[in-house]
């Protein structure tokens, strides 16, 4: 619409985009005087990215010659976002002109842009000639550096997929290759798992599997780091326990299958326990026999085979049952040679503690095996659920009434009484009828300051034994830059500086000092960051996860830093083989970052197909936080 502004010549209005309010200029409502307070404003933030940068001058000194682009225009983000810009957000979007949202890749040059509008419009207004800044010219870009640290992506997906290997892929190269095959960019090996044994298998597989595909994956090795986790529990019975799938009212809804197999041959598919059996024993049967036992429960039990494969046998089960060591199998009903197996040493079984709220659990600094609470024939405690953790050190640095949580936050506690030799803690959050603590799980102390800056001793051992493999080595519970610049020491010491470094955000320390953490770690290239959602979210809260997994994309993407997300992306899909819609919009979002991972599990092929179209369809539509516009289907209004 035309509106009206005054000729300063004879004092008559003519016609334009501008328009008076008595003598007053305004250009779409905003007024002269406004539009030159936005004009200092954009100089302002110029300004101080400029003293940040000299500021920080010695930082920059040391960044790799690939990041110091990315080095300063990292820190003129943070002089950016240091101000509330929402005001000036909604004046410059009322102006017609860049709101300044999707800066984060070339903050200077998009300011220098925004002033140069605001320039142009003052000198319309005022029919002054304006004056115009030359922005440098900037070459650093995000994308070199995801396809140096992550490698190329898989044809039509720009983002990345990467799959933590289970221990049973070392054995099993047949799922490393249809990993590969269906979409896997890039494999995590968790060195918190298993030995250098296991992990020389792996990455014999994957190595294989590129061969034959002609096809790249990059190796990520999870360093341990300084993880707090719950110590071993003394060993149960060596039973495995078999289970039918059964409704509310005890009817059966699908059977139990069960993989009888030679060592090192994988069941065929899902299955529900697996059972070491000999080559020439399973060789005599045919699918459709029968196998008879008597279980722990001295119940008689019946396997029907199902298939035959690679020398082993898929049976299922209506009936639940319980096998243990000796346990005789009978082939056919038989009961003697060759058609009697009897069954060999198995895993012993885990008694988890279950933890009530209101109950105790007594933490101890030693290497105690954790045991159950124990009770009298009356049902009165007598003593204490118990575990250990893995870093005694942390015994000196906590407080009593300070919070502790176990297994990612699923059991809430407090700490009541600290000794040289335990701590006492009172559960304050549990599931109603008890949850389950079980080895090797995740201890947070968010209130507590525990000083654990450098890398471990098992860290060290394990970098020798994996730096000659890595792509990658992802730095768990990294806090303080002391740490990455240790690693960077040891991949100098190792002549490996070619091995990249990633760090896995996870503590409320570490996004406390993310901007020094990137400085340190862009000494390197290449490098990245993982949003380890899970511990983020036991540390900062529920609540703040989603602005401040927000929050580091963006910082990130200031420092052209390629961002893996983690944690429970797809997890009912991998584990259960349907997805929940949640975790589908949270696959969606995903999109975002450069990579997204997955867990191991029964499904996993079908969440990398699910995980590749919604990649490929969201790409269409979203690069980080732009719109990119494309036509909407529904916007044909057919019919109308």
């Amino acid at each position: 619409m035309e509106k009206k502004v005054i000729d300063t010549k004879n004092g008559q209005q003519r016609r334009s985009k501008g328009k008076t309010v008595g003598k007053e200029i305004e250009w779409n409502g905003v007024s002269l005087e406004t539009i030159q307070q936005v004009l200092a404003q954009i100089e302002m933030l110029l300004q101080e990215g400029e003293a940040i940068e000299e500021a920080h001058g010695a930082h920059i000194q040391k960044v790799h010659p690939a990041f110091k682009s990315s080095g300063k225009n990292l820190l003129h983000y943070l002089a950016f976002r240091k101000h509330d810009n929402r005001t000036l957000q909604s004046q410059l979007a009322r102006l017609g002109l860049s709101s300044l949202g999707r800066a984060e890749g070339h903050v200077e040059t998009t300011l220098l842009a925004v002033k140069n509008q605001l320039n142009l419009l003052l000198g319309h207004l005022t029919h002054k000639t304006p004056s115009l800044s030359t922005p440098n010219p900037f070459t650093a870009s995000l994308q070199p550096n995801i396809s140096a640290l992550l490698g190329e992506p898989a044809p039509g997906r720009e983002g990345r997929i990467m799959i933590t290997f289970s221990t049973d892929l070392a054995d099993d190269y047949k799922s490393v290759k249809a990993l590969m095959k269906s979409g896997m960019n890039c494999a995590r090996i968790n060195c918190a798992h298993d030995d250098s044994t296991v992990w020389q298998k792996m990455v014999d597989n994957i190595k294989l599997a590129e061969k034959e595909l002609g096809q790249s994956c990059k190796i990520l090795f999870d360093l341990m780091g300084p993880k707090l986790r719950t110590g071993p529990m003394k060993e149960g019975p060596k039973v495995v326990a078999i289970h039918p799938k059964i409704n509310e009212v005890g009817e059966i809804l699908s059977v139990a299958k069960v993989w009888l197999g030679p060592k090192g041959v994988p069941a065929p598919e899902p299955v529900d326990a697996s059972l070491r059996v000999s080559k020439k024993w399973a060789k005599n049967a045919q699918i459709g026999d029968t196998i008879s036992f008597r279980d722990t429960r001295k119940r008689k039990r019946i396997f029907t085979v199902s298939q035959k494969v690679d020398g082993g046998l898929l049976v299922v089960s209506s009936k639940s049952a319980y096998v243990t060591v000796g346990t005789q199998l009978h082939l056919s009903g038989k009961k003697e040679d060759p058609f009697t197996y009897t069954l060999g040493e198995l895993p012993a079984m885990v008694i988890p503690l279950q933890l009530k709220t209101g109950q105790e659990v007594v933490l101890h600094r030693k290497r105690i095996l954790g045991e159950p609470a124990r009770y009298d024939i009356d049902g009165n405690q007598v003593a204490p659920a118990h575990i250990s953790c893995t870093l005694p050190e942390v015994f000196t640095r906590v407080k009593v009434g300070e919070s502790i949580w176990f297994d990612d936050g699923e059991i809430e506690g407090v700490i009541e009484e600290v000794d040289k030799d335990f701590l006492r803690v009172k559960i304050t959050s549990a599931d109603e009828v008890g949850s389950k603590l079980r080895p090797d799980k995740g201890i947070n102390l968010p209130d507590s300051d525990l000083h654990l800056h450098k890398l471990t001793a098992k860290d060290r051992e394990d970098l020798a034994s994996i730096i000659p493999f890595a792509d990658i080595i992802n730095l768990s519970f990294v806090s303080h830059p002391e740490m990455v610049e240790e690693l960077q020491q040891v991949l100098h010491e190792n002549l490996a500086t070619h091995v990249a470094i990633m760090l896995k955000i996870e503590t409320k320390a570490a996004f406390d000092n993310l901007p020094h953490l990137l400085l340190t770690l862009m000494r390197q290239h290449p490098a990245g960051i993982m949003i380890a959602r899970g511990d983020l979210a036991v540390e900062l809260g529920w609540q703040r996860l989603a602005e401040v997994q927000e929050e580091i994309l963006w910082i990130a993407e200031a420092a052209h830093l390629p961002v893996v997300w983690a944690t429970q992306v797809l997890e009912k899909l991998t584990k259960k083989g349907r997805p929940s819609r949640a975790e589908i919009t949270d696959a969606a979002m995903a999109q975002r970052a450069d990579c997204v991972m997955l867990n191991k599990g029964p499904y996993i092929l079908k969440s990398i197909a699910m995980l590749d179209d919604i990649m490929k369809r969201m790409q269409e539509h979203q690069y980080k936080k732009t719109s990119l516009l494309r036509m909407l289907h529904v916007s044909a209004m057919n019919g109308v």
